[in-house]
């Protein structure tokens, strides 16, 4: 499986640890759909690194415009 293919499947098994919220494929992340966690998981080498204390909160502004890109409801 190439890159895309691999990160979309990603998208389609994983939700975010925290909050078991839907996530959004953003470039060579995934992004929580959750407004109070707004979090980020990084993509490694096509593996999603999906650890809490590795991740990174988004600013609200940030987080919203991911959302909007993707289509999503803020």
């Amino acid at each position: 499986t190439d890159g895309k293919d691999g990160q979309k499947e990603h998208k389609n098994i994983l939700c975010c640890p925290e909050t078991k919220a839907e996530l959004v494929l953003d470039g060579e992340t995934l992004v929580s759909t959750d407004a109070n966690s707004r979090r980020k998981y990084r993509i490694e080498k096509d593996i999603p690194i999906m650890l809490i204390e590795e991740s990174e909160v988004l600013e609200p502004e940030a987080w919203k415009e991911i959302m909007v890109r993707h289509g999503k409801t803020v």
